[in-house]
């Protein structure tokens, strides 16, 4: 039950579904490029994410510096199943565009 709450309280949110959906239309995404593609300081989309992370839907990378996001593998079929729902909703999520410095080893 703690479960299934966690997760549905993690996409009761409008802009972490929308940081979701934009995770898994880009796949593994560096922090700086979602705080860029989405106007925001870098404490607020940590909190997001620490929430998504929390709830079962991501994971994530460090490089170095650089903190890299995607959707978990495998999930579990409720949250797959949520993912698959959020794919059909209109969402006009802005486009991916690299903003990190990170060295080019360390970049995708």
């Amino acid at each position: 039950m703690d479960i299934f709450l966690q997760s549905i309280g993690a996409v009761n949110d409008e802009t972490r579904v929308k940081i979701l959906r934009f995770i898994y239309d880009n796949g593994r995404v560096c922090v700086c490029d979602i705080e860029q593609a989405f106007g925001m300081i870098q404490s607020r989309v940590s909190r997001h994410l620490k929430i998504l992370k929390d709830a079962g839907f991501l994971r994530v990378e460090r490089v170095g510096r650089w903190a890299y996001y995607s959707i978990r593998s495998p999930l579990d079929r409720f949250r797959q199943q949520v993912l698959e729902e959020i794919r059909y909703l209109a969402i006009d999520n802005p486009e991916l565009s690299i903003t990190c410095s990170a060295p080019a080893e360390e970049t995708r």
